[in-house]
């Protein structure tokens, strides 16, 4: 009879346990997070905002709201400072050792923001693209070659052809004038060697000429595209050696730094980090795609942003919950499942502008 007695008292407490979860007034922490949580002043909205009323209310979860900075916000749900978190947290596995996660209501990518050039930037970059190095110095090169073959030329000829290949230092000028003349498939004609030698120099000049303009062509059209960021840009790897920059303590920011790129610049939260993108102090950047695109499309600031038409690093959105609590995380997780498979939950995403993957 003891023992029965026991095993009451035991399932009681398990039971009482097990409900104190929900009857306790639970800590909720938030930060901005277009479309998903919208701040203005001290209305909130936004799709995360909807999601955890609804589950709230129907679950009768008493609760109290906290807004603190996303990067400190996964220190407080290890520590139990705070019980849930209500922002678009990206299930990862080194995350899932630390806290839990509901059920996944939202999946989504990473995309990379650029700044759009002006005219004047392209204008400029495209005149740049022939002051470059490499290819004044395949310039330098061109007239040595056709200073060469015109001053040879001139040599065999300024003896028996005179009229065309003038003594002096004059001749030297129209050995370079014809020199040019051929190499450019001009043919004025004004000029022509007559001489044996005088032939066999134009011969030279024109295979090296041809073979060398071929090449310099080539230089030329890899100045005007190599290191344009433009949206022709194919994936993410073209950004590693760039000054890139993203949302401190966020999966976009491991991903990065997993992916070996040199120069992460890490933010508070996205406006900054797309100021500083606007004013040039970084090349491009990374975040979730549908945050990034909200931001974008309502800031009249930023509308020399863009998106690049690259998708990576699938993210799948939960609520984040302090790891102790497992019957919370199941109801929480269960509720969120049954009101993400009603037609009401594709009216909401809809009116954010949002669709899932």
């Amino acid at each position: 009879m003891k023992r029965l007695s026991l095993v009451f008292v035991c399932l009681f407490s398990l039971i009482k346990v097990s409900s104190q979860d929900l009857k306790d007034t639970l800590t909720v922490a938030y930060a901005p997070a277009p479309p998903f949580i919208i701040e203005d002043g001290e209305l909130l909205e936004g799709i995360n905002i909807w999601l955890w009323r609804r589950v709230a209310e129907d679950l009768e979860i008493p609760y109290k709201i906290k807004t603190m900075p996303f990067s400190d916000m996964l220190g407080a749900l290890k520590a139990g400072e705070v019980d849930v978190s209500i922002n678009p947290l990206t299930i990862t596995s080194d995350r899932i050792k630390e806290i839990g996660f509901t059920r996944s209501f939202f999946a989504s990518h990473s995309t990379v923001a650029v700044a759009e050039k002006s005219s004047f930037q392209k204008i400029r970059q495209f005149l740049g693209a022939f002051l470059h190095m490499n290819f004044l110095r395949g310039f330098l090169l061109l007239f040595i070659i056709l200073l060469f073959f015109g001053f040879l030329t001139w040599l065999f000829e300024r003896k028996h052809n005179p009229d065309d290949f003038r003594p002096g230092q004059k001749g030297i000028w129209d050995g370079l004038w014809w020199s040019v003349v051929t190499l450019t498939t001009v043919g004025y004609g004004d000029k022509a060697p007559k001489t044996r030698w005088g032939k066999v120099a134009g011969l030279g000049l024109m295979l090296s000429g041809l073979l060398f303009v071929s090449g310099l062509t080539a230089s030329i059209a890899s100045s005007l595209t190599v290191n344009q960021l433009t949206e022709n840009i194919e994936n993410f790897d073209e950004f590693k050696e760039r000054r890139v920059g993203t949302v401190k303590s966020s999966s976009s920011y491991d991903f990065l730094r997993v992916h070996f790129f040199k120069e992460i610049n890490q933010y508070p939260s996205v406006i900054p980090g797309l100021e500083d993108l606007k004013n040039q102090k970084i090349e491009a950047f990374i975040y979730d795609e549908p945050i990034l695109k909200y931001r974008i499309r309502k800031d009249s600031t930023l509308n020399e942003l863009q998106l690049l038409p690259i998708k990576f690093d699938v993210q799948f959105y939960a609520f984040g919950i302090k790891k102790d609590s497992l019957d919370l995380q199941k109801r929480i997780s269960q509720r969120i499942l049954e009101i993400i498979e009603t037609t009401e939950w594709e009216v909401v995403l809809a009116e954010y502008g949002l669709t899932e993957i």
